[in-house]
């Protein structure tokens, strides 16, 4: 089984309004860990897409115009995605993709490559998220009063590291580095069994 770790960023957090910004993900075999490929790409968009962004967004992923107006195409960058997804053998029942906020990252990773694509293409269905990995495991510990409840923790990704004396995500919040850091989270949360 392989894990899609993946993590967009976008110029605010309503997908009717805003667009994805840049996009990073690694590949990696969920039994042992090792790290099949990785992809990261900023992605252009145009001027009037950029006027319509949150000021508090890019205050915390940290683009600027220049940096986004000098981007890949939504076309090139969903081509490559393809590509890779497609070398790699990425199909539903053979791999699954992992996020810190799903619910975020799908709809905005669904501007790139529309779901009705993926669906043909039969990519992964589920978009499993770190949070609710650590609340099932952190509810088992608590019960056994070997571990706060996660409530008391909270669940943000830097919350859930400190619980595993791991560092907080390198800022600013860019798709690579959460990417980076939620394979560091995971792993101490949930591990590989081959490893």
């Amino acid at each position: 089984m392989l894990g899609i770790f993946l993590d967009t960023e976008a110029n605010g957090l309503n997908s009717k309004v805003h667009r994805i910004l840049e996009v990073a993900f690694k590949v990696v075999d969920l039994q042992d860990g090792r790290l099949l490929t990785e992809y990261q790409s900023l992605i252009a968009q145009p001027a009037d897409a950029w006027e319509r962004s949150d000021p508090e967004s890019l205050k915390i992923n940290g683009f600027r115009w220049e940096e986004i107006s000098n981007g890949k195409t939504p076309r090139a960058v969903s081509q490559e995605i393809i590509d890779l997804f497609t070398s790699l053998g990425i199909r539903k029942k053979k791999a699954v993709f992992i996020c810190q906020n799903p619910s975020f990252d799908r709809v905005f990773f669904s501007q790139l490559i529309d779901p009705d694509t993926q669906e043909l293409l039969s990519w992964p269905y589920h978009w499993l998220d770190l949070a609710s990995m650590y609340w099932a495991l952190s509810m088992e510990k608590a019960k056994l009063k070997k571990a706060p409840f996660p409530w008391e923790t909270g669940l943000s990704k830097d919350m859930i590291a400190q619980q595993y004396q791991l560092p907080g995500e390198h800022k600013p919040h860019r798709a690579m580095n959460g990417v980076s850091h939620l394979l560091l989270c995971y792993e101490a949360v949930v591990g590989f069994p081959k490893k």
